[in-house]
């Protein structure tokens, strides 16, 4: 039985990007987040100001900081302490339900915040969304202005407006010590934009039907419902086969680029610190560690067959004849041996040779004779 490999790319491929997904997804819920109650915040913003961000990278760069100012002065605010730190895992997502460019940021975030000495101090239940928007907006307004993107006069027109197209959400709760929780809103945030169950068809001459999220058909809108103000949902989309090779590829991230960031208690320098101090009183106590049950042999059991199990529910080293326990017995790479792969491949009846191509045309296409002429500067000022 041959398996092939994952071709390592991210937000491109809905397979390969799920095993990632599902790393990132257990090692926030298992080793990050400390059992206490978490939310999950969504930062979003106008459509005038998305294009700014599909076409400067490093701007969109900036978006989880200003996230996460936000939800730290919020805390010290409402708990009157400046010593405290909440801690977050920030996501940033480019795509809407259609695969469209939607830049925006998911926060998993401590309901609460740190003390010094690690003890957690939660925030109300009643807390308003309305300190996290008003912050969240003037900081967007502040770095663009910086950026030089807007100018003052758009900054005072849009405050002026009844709904600015500026959203925080928090409805989403999860209680102390979820981890099957904390995994699926960790895999939710990290997901790949686009997915191939809902592409319902493919017409002959290569439309894309593209289905949103949620299939179901929308209400007949009521004049004068807030809910207008959100813009009517679509629940499909036909694309041209470019526009939705266009619409996906604008997902794909700078090489190098990370999408998930941590800050204040779950951000790396505090986790070392933490770990580092728990291994200087492990070694004082000299506490026998079992080295079957270290972080580091957990990592590497979790192999593609583990995760290819928590996804699919079936065991992929399961033979499907007898039902026995497979074995990995070798493997095959094609650049490095590329006859070996043909030799197997032309036992199995599979090989298939390319069609050899006519060689290219020889002839030349002409070449244009330009001359060059000297022209005086004021003259050429002058056309100009």
């Amino acid at each position: 039985m041959f398996v092939g490999f994952s071709c390592k790319q991210r937000c491109i491929c809905p397979s390969c990007h799920q095993k990632r997904t599902l790393v990132t997804a257990i090692k926030i819920a298992e080793n990050i987040c400390a059992p206490v109650p978490h939310r999950q915040f969504v930062f979003t913003m106008p459509k005038r100001f998305r294009l700014f961000f599909r076409f400067d990278r490093d701007l969109l760069r900036k978006l989880p900081r200003l996230a996460w100012e936000t939800v730290l002065e919020v805390c010290r605010a409402v708990l009157d302490r400046n010593d405290v730190a909440p801690g977050m895992v920030a996501g940033i997502q480019t795509h809407g339900q259609l695969s469209n460019w939607h830049p925006h940021i998911h926060a998993l975030t401590t309901y609460g915040a740190f003390a010094p000495d690690g003890t957690f101090i939660p925030l109300p239940d009643d807390l308003s969304s309305t300190p996290f928007l008003k912050i969240w907006q003037d900081k967007v307004f502040k770095l663009l202005l910086d950026e030089g993107r807007i100018t003052q006069d758009v900054i005072d027109q849009m405050r002026s407006w009844r709904h600015s197209g500026f959203s925080v959400d928090k409805s989403v709760a999860l209680a102390a010590a979820d981890t099957a929780g904390l995994e699926r809103l960790a895999a939710y945030m990290v997901r790949c934009p686009f997915s191939l169950d809902r592409i319902l068809s493919v017409s002959e001459d290569g439309k894309v039907v593209y289905r949103a999220e949620k299939a179901e058909c929308q209400p007949f809108p009521i004049l004068g419902d807030q809910k207008l103000f959100r813009g009517i949902s679509r629940n499909f989309e036909v694309f041209d086969p470019l526009e939705f090779l266009a619409e996906i590829t604008q997902h794909i991230p700078d090489p190098g680029m990370q999408m998930i960031r941590y800050y204040g208690w779950y951000s790396n320098k505090m986790r070392g610190q933490r770990a580092k101090a728990a291994n200087t009183a492990a070694a004082s106590e000299e506490i026998a560690i079992d080295d079957e049950d270290t972080p580091y042999r957990k990592l590497c059991r979790m192999r593609w067959a583990a995760l290819i199990k928590r996804v699919f529910e079936v065991d992929p080293l399961s033979c499907p004849k007898c039902g026995g326990e497979m074995k990995i017995i070798a493997f095959i790479e094609r650049r490095d041996q590329p006859d070996v792969v043909e030799k197997i491949l032309r036992h199995c009846g599979l090989w298939e040779r390319p069609a050899s191509r006519a060689p290219p045309a020889t002839e030349q296409p002409e070449q244009l004779d330009l001359e060059l002429q000297y022209v005086d500067t004021d003259e050429f000022l002058m056309a100009l």
